[in-house]
C-alpha cells in the first residue's frame, strides 16, 4: 500500500488505514494491474463516510520550519521586520499545537474577534517513520515514513505580537493535513513537488519543494542530534510566497472563503473558512 488515509463511520472507530463497509480502497504499484474482479485501483467513498486527516490526534506537536524559501523570508519581512527575519544562516524552527487535525473538506475556524487577519501557508509535511536520534545526513531518507499535505493556518495578529509564533500558529483547528499520507518510496528523494494554494480560485502560492533554503537531510539530522524523534513524528517544511500577508494591502482570509492547497503527487486538500 502506497496511499494512506484516516476515515470515519458512524459504525466503526476512527484509525488510520482502516477499509471499512462504507469506505473501499485498492491500491496497486504495478501501472497495469487491477482490483479486484479486474476493477481498475480506485476509492469508493459512502454516503456515510468521510475522509479524516490522516493523522486526526498527533501525539505530539508539530514540528515546523519557518521562512524556509527565500522570496517567502522577504515577504515576510517586509511585512513585520520585527516579527520576521530574512536572515538564513540557521534553520527557524517552532512548533505547532495541535487539538485535532481537520482533513480535506472540514472548516476552520474563523475566530471572529480574536483573530482579524488569518491567513493560509501551503507546506509539504514529512512523516518520521521510526524513533531516531543521532541520525547523519545520508540517513535521512531510510527515516522518512511518507509525506502529506499541511496548511499551517496562521493568526497574523497574534503571531506578530512576539517573536515567539506558538500563540498564533497553535489555534483549535489552524492544522489541517490531508488528503493522505504518500509513503516515500513513491517519490525520487529529495522529492522535488509542485507546491501551490488557491483561494476560491485564485492561485496564491506556486513553487517547487525543492526550492527550500534547508532541505530534509539538514533538517531531519539537526533535529535528531539532540533530541529523539519518534515514530509518526510531523515536520512540516515551511511555505513558499504567495501568503496573504504578502500582498499590498495585505489579503487575508474571511468567513466562507475556500483555500485549496495540493501538492504534486499527494493531492489536494481543501478547507472553507467557517465560523
Amino acid at each position: 500500500m502506497n496511499t494512506l488515509i484516516a476515515e470515519s463511520t458512524p459504525e466503526m472507530l476512527q484509525e488510520l488505514g482502516k477499509i471499512a463497509a462504507a469506505l473501499e480502497i485498492f491500491v496497486n504499484r504495478d501501472p497495469g494491474s487491477s482490483g479486484p474482479e479486474g476493477e481498475d485501483p480506485t476509492l469508493r467513498v459512502g454516503a456515510d463516510a468521510r475522509i479524516l486527516s490522516p493523522i486526526p490526534c498527533p501525539l505530539q506537536d508539530v514540528i515546523c520550519l519557518g521562512l524556509n524559501y527565500t522570496e517567502h523570508a522577504e515577504e515576510a519581512a517586509a511585512y513585520s521586520s520585527e516579527a520576521f527575519t530574512s536572515k538564513d544562516r540557521y534553520p527557524v524552527y517552532f512548533s505547532k499545537r495541535v487539538f485535532r487535525s481537520p482533513g480535506d473538506g472540514d472548516p476552520i475556524p474563523a475566530y471572529e474577534g480574536l483573530v482579524d487577519s488569518l491567513d493560509y501557508e501551503a507546506e509539504l509535511a514529512v512523516i518520521i517513520g521510526r524513533d531516531i536520534k543521532g541520525v547523519a545526513p545520508e540517513e535521512v531518507p531510510g527515516c522518512i515514513f511518507g509525506y502529506t499535505i499541511l496548511n499551517d493556518v496562521s493568526a497574523r495578529n497574534l503571531q506578530t505580537r512576539h517573536t515567539q509564533w506558538y500563540l498564533g500558529k497553535s489555534l483549535d483547528g489552524y492544522t489541517p493535513m490531508g488528503p493522505c499520507i504518500v509513503t516515500a518510496d513513491e517519490f525520487s528523494y529529495p522529492p522535488k513537488l509542485r507546491i501551490s494554494s488557491t483561494v476560491n480560485g485564485e492561485l496564491r502560492q506556486n513553487s517547487t519543494t525543492d526550492m527550500l533554503i534547508f532541505g530534509l537531510d539538514r533538517i531531519i539530522s539537526e533535529l535528531s542530534a539532540g533530541m529523539t524523534l519518534r515514530a509518526a513524528t510531523i515536520i512540516s517544511t515551511g511555505t513558499p510566497k504567495g501568503v496573504g500577508m504578502g500582498f499590498d494591502p495585505p489579503r487575508f482570509l474571511k468567513k466562507g472563503d475556500a483555500v485549496t492547497c495540493a501538492i504534486e503527487g499527494i493531492g489536494t486538500l481543501t478547507n472553507r473558512i467557517g465560523d
